[in-house]
């Protein structure tokens, strides 16, 4: 058979052709609905069954089980699903699967194939592309991807070898039959290490369907390479959350012990279920025996994988409780690290589309202000301790938080700049922009209440404490600068389309006149010679440096609610 480099490459092009087409035709979907998946997702996984309807909903939506997997992983880490919810909702992506070997069973196989519709499709589409409301950009989008994903399948179909006039490779795979049980086992390693390579289980599935089409194989090697998918589909993901948290792990691992499970039972009855599939078909459907009928076979696979899919996820649902046990022994949780710095919820291998993406970020930027929050309480008692070993204390844990902050700054950023290369919306573009300002305005805070620190620290150094009235006007102004970082936190905490500036300007206000009102104090006592040079330089600082936080919180504050008004 000739089969040179050139026709390798019309192969290998053909698969990127439909790859690119079903990636395209996701990432547009998803920005369609990717706030209406959120919510669905957060609401509709109050129990096991909700759950798997739920990632069946969202798979068969969004086309990419890969993609739902990574969501889930990322609602986990964000604290919007627990563990055993996440468990549930993977199951039910796994059927959400089926229903792209359907269409394209049905749109890319049969004698009405959509490819010779595709251009007109894209005809469709282009101009959309051009629109000015975003929502029908990314329709645009969807349709350009959708005709994409079936101009690939036709030309992965014309650019595989023609094995049928050349029996020698045929024999080859009709020799593995004699293996026994163990040719079956070979097809489940053959179908996983296919889905590692090209990278997404819905490809692997049309490569097999090609095969069985021209009656390569035969239905029951077909149906174990169709098991091994299963398996490979979760290895991506578990090597993207190998530099992920133990929440990514633990998400992970349940999916591939729940796939694994799965294809060991289905082993265990593998010849009795594709003989009842068999039989069910030929007394059912005018199909044919995929046993006896190379035609068949692309059928019976298809229902194969449906019924595989559904049967285990009604088996397994009952043990989720069991499977959750299970991942948490596999990944246990690390012990505390207080002295190393870790990102919580970002994990950049993880990250797939814009909107999970800004999700994790949102997450981070709210631990951001929760480190704020507790320099602060550092802060306060640092102003009102006279205990030197105390004081000393107090000003290692705050230089330990800045430097934190530091590094949480450039990950964040670092972050956020990867997820800007993508294609974006003009909203998430605007949210990057407001992240990258709020990162700075926090991080600033945390700089200047390190300064804050070390001016307090001095009271031991050069033996001196601020009087009772300093600290009592000390005392009411580092009030309204925590009233203000709780208000900072409530917004980061929220969903930013809810955020209004009134109560964090209101607390601005509050923190100038204090600040006037000390300053116009401060000056007097000057002219009244009634201080002491050095703890009123510090007074003054502190006073000075309450103000400047205040100027950065009511900047983080606006830079949420002028988002809301995009």
């Amino acid at each position: 058979m000739e089969y040179g480099l050139f026709d390798v490459l019309k192969l290998v092009g053909a698969l990127g052709f439909f790859i690119y087409g079903m990636k395209v035709m996701s990432e547009s979907i998803q920005k369609v609905a990717g706030d209406k998946l959120r919510g669905v997702m957060s609401l509709i996984t109050s129990n096991r069954v909700s759950g798997v309807f739920t990632g069946f909903l969202t798979t068969a939506i969004i086309q990419s089980s890969s993609a739902t997997t990574v969501m889930v992983v990322s609602f986990v880490n964000a604290g919007l699903l627990k563990l055993r919810q996440a468990i549930s909702v993977i199951m039910g992506a796994n059927i959400g699967t089926t229903i792209t070997a359907i269409l394209i069973l049905f749109l890319g196989f049969s004698k009405f194939s959509i490819s010779n519709y595709a251009l007109v499709i894209i005809g469709f589409g282009f101009p959309l592309m051009f629109a000015k409301k975003a929502n029908l950009k990314y329709w645009g989008e969807f349709m350009i991807g959708f005709a994409l994903l079936f101009m690939g399948l036709d030309e992965l179909k014309h650019s595989v070898p023609d094995l049928k006039n050349n029996p020698e490779i045929l024999a080859w795979i009709s020799s593995l039959n004699e293996w026994g049980f163990l040719a079956i086992v070979t097809a489940v390693l053959i179908g996983t290490v296919l889905t590692v390579v090209v990278q997404s289980s819905s490809a692997a599935m049309a490569i097999t369907l090609i095969m069985c089409d021209n009656g390569w194989i035969p239905f029951d090697m077909a149906a174990a390479i169709v098991l091994g998918e299963n398996i490979g589909t979760t290895i991506t993901a578990n090597l993207a959350a190998l530099v992920g948290n133990v929440h990514a792990k633990r998400a992970a691992r349940a999916h591939l012990v729940f796939n694994l499970l799965g294809v060991v039972w289905m082993l265990l009855v593998f010849h009795f279920y594709i003989n009842t599939i068999d039989s069910m078909m030929v007394a059912l459907s005018d199909h044919g025996s995929p046993l006896n009928d190379t035609s068949a076979v692309k059928w019976g696979l298809t229902y194969f994988h449906i019924s595989f899919n559904i049967i285990n996820t009604l088996i397994m649902i009952w043990f989720v409780p069991y499977i959750e046990k299970l991942v948490i022994k596999m990944v246990p949780s690390r012990d505390e690290e207080d002295d190393e710095f870790r990102l919580e919820f970002i994990g950049t291998s993880l990250m797939s589309t814009t909107e999970i993406a800004l999700l994790e970020a949102r997450k981070e930027l709210a631990l951001f202000g929760e480190m704020i929050r507790k320099m602060h309480d550092f802060s306060v008692e640092l102003v009102n301790s006279d205990n030197p070993k105390r004081i000393e204390k107090l000003l290692k844990k705050i230089e330990k938080y800045e430097q934190h902050t530091d590094e949480l700054e450039v990950e964040i950023d670092d972050y956020l700049v990867k997820v800007a290369e993508g294609r974006l919306s003009s909203e998430s573009s605007e949210e990057i922009r407001a992240m990258l300002s709020i990162t700075s305005d926090l991080e600033r805070v945390a700089d200047i209440m390190m300064r804050m620190s070390k001016d307090a620290s001095k009271k031991t150094k050069y033996k001196f404490d601020f009087n009772k009235e300093q600290t009592k006007n000390l005392n009411a102004l580092v009030g309204l600068v925590g009233q203000a970082i709780d208000q900072v936190v409530i917004n980061l905490n929220k969903s930013y389309s809810d955020v209004t500036p009134d109560n964090a300007k209101d607390i601005e206000r509050q923190i100038n006149a204090k600040t006037k009102e000390l300053n116009k104090d401060y000056f007097k006592k000057i002219k009244e010679k009634d201080f002491d040079i050095r703890t009123g330089v510090a007074y003054r600082d502190w006073i000075f440096a309450c103000e400047k936080i205040g100027d950065h919180l009511i900047n983080v504050t606006e830079s949420l609610s002028e988002l809301n008004e995009d």
